[in-house]
């Protein structure tokens, strides 16, 4: 097809009425409502079935499938703009528990996929890509926007089933949180592990219909620079929008310099972002970047992300691989399960199940749905999981970019026991380590009475 500007507002501009479909959905149906499912999943899904890839009605020009690889970079150049400053040790002393926790659920789920491929999936699929287990962390742990990452640097490195397999990954991960989160939480309510709600029917309306009222709208950010000068949200937009680019540019650059190493755009435009906001706070203007208003930035990315990534899955690579796929799945579920309801309430102290039910739906779908399940049985966030969650990411987010962008590298190159067996062993030292508190609490207290 020719290619114009207005190729990209066509696909805009149908995608919007897709999304606008999945509002009044969510805010009308009362089985999309029970479901929480997001309306960029439901414009996603439309995408799909009514797209090229389906029934081919929808007007989609043949880019959609590259539109997730380029809003993947915007989603990492807002990380560093958004990111709070807290000193390490503070993190360690108040949600070293919560860290390890998440940390090591995180990397297990990497290296347990990979395990899981290589020993059980490739006995009876031999001729599986050896990274193909790695599709399962790159969607439910990684979401819509780790999978796109991962889709476009196997991509570069030759495996271009890679992304509808991540996608696709991504699409069950979000759907099992929501279903599988509103399981554990009527299960919770009736066997009263939840410290703050007793009954399922007492969620907020507008966690069901997505609407807020008046009396309960926040502000989603502050204008920072005047508007006689910029608009405030352009503003933040240049900032997100340049180090996007000059990743770009940095990775077409690393991939002239060194053929042997593709270095994926959205890696690039982290360090970009970085880089930015170190002159930024050298030149004491960081001041003028609003953090509400840079994640309003990337969650929309985000949003249109998932949109276009679930539209652009190709089906008939899903159902090659179709069964391979549905073990990979329950492995998964199954491992996120084991974190729930085995090591969760022997792990924490207080509010276990508000603490397992918001890493649920974050180590099957997104941040975004582990806080609507999250908000569920802790209407007021009273348990602390968020700040605490909040806190605890900023040493998980490096590890998580480096793995995002390291383990494709890793695998082509045959060093797949070496990523698997790191990371496997790397989570059950966290859990050991940031665990032993407890450990000599229970031996002392078992000593003292010993000797009474």
């Amino acid at each position: 097809m020719n290619f114009s500007p207005w190729t990209i507002v066509t696909d805009l501009g149908v995608m919007s009425i897709l999304f606008l479909i999945g509002v009044i959905l969510r805010a009308k149906v009362k089985v999309v409502q029970e479901l929480f499912l997001p309306a960029g999943l439901i414009a996603g899904i439309l995408g799909l079935i009514f797209g090229p890839n389906g029934l081919e009605l929808l007007p989609f020009s043949s880019l959609i499938g590259t539109y997730p690889s380029i809003l993947i970079a915007f989603v990492f150049a807002s990380l560093p703009f958004s990111s709070e400053k807290v000193p390490f040790r503070s993190v360690t002393r108040r949600v070293g528990k919560m860290w390890g926790y998440s940390q090591a659920l995180m990397l297990m789920q990497w290296g347990g996929g990979m395990l899981f491929g290589l020993l059980i999936l490739n006995l009876f699929w031999g001729d599986l890509h050896t990274g193909f287990g790695l599709m399962l962390a790159s969607g439910f742990a990684g979401g819509h926007g780790t999978a796109a990452a991962i889709g476009q640097a196997f991509d570069g490195l030759g495996w271009d089933e890679a992304a509808s397999l991540a996608m696709t990954s991504a699409t069950v991960g979000i759907v099992s949180a929501i279903v599988g989160g509103l399981i554990l939480i009527k299960w919770g309510t009736r066997n009263g592990h939840t410290g703050f709600i007793t009954d399922f029917s007492q969620l907020p309306k507008e966690l069901k219909t997505g609407l807020v009222p008046e009396e309960n709208r926040q502000s989603v950010g502050e204008g920072t620079v005047s508007s006689i000068s910029i608009d405030p949200l352009a503003f933040h937009v240049t900032l997100v929008g340049l180090t996007a680019a000059a990743g770009y540019y940095l990775s077409t650059l690393g991939s002239q310099w060194f053929p042997q190493l593709s270095i994926p755009a959205f890696c690039c435009a982290f360090l970009a972002a970085l880089l930015c906001m170190k002159i930024m706070e050298w030149t004491k203007s960081d001041r003028y970047v609003d953090k509400k208003m840079v994640n309003r930035i990337s969650g929309s990315a985000t949003d249109i992300l998932v949109a276009f990534g679930v539209a652009s899955i190709k089906l008939p690579i899903v159902v090659k691989y179709a069964a391979p796929l549905a073990l990979l799945f329950i492995f998964g579920l199954l491992y996120c399960f084991f974190f729930f309801k085995v090591l969760g309430p022997r792990y924490f102290k207080e509010y276990w199940f508000e603490r397992c039910i918001f890493s649920w739906g974050w180590a099957t779908g997104t941040t975004a749905m582990s806080i609507a399940l999250l908000r569920i049985v802790d209407p007021d966030l009273k348990s602390k999981t968020l700040d605490d969650f909040a806190l605890a990411y900023i040493p998980m987010a490096p590890v998580e970019i480096a793995v995002v962008t390291l383990s494709p590298l890793l695998i082509i190159n045959g060093q797949h026991w070496l990523f698997t067996s790191i990371t496997i062993l790397v989570g059950i030292a966290l859990l050991v380590v940031t665990n032993m508190n407890r450990f000599h609490r229970q031996t002392g207290r078992l000593g003292t009475e010993k000797n009474f």
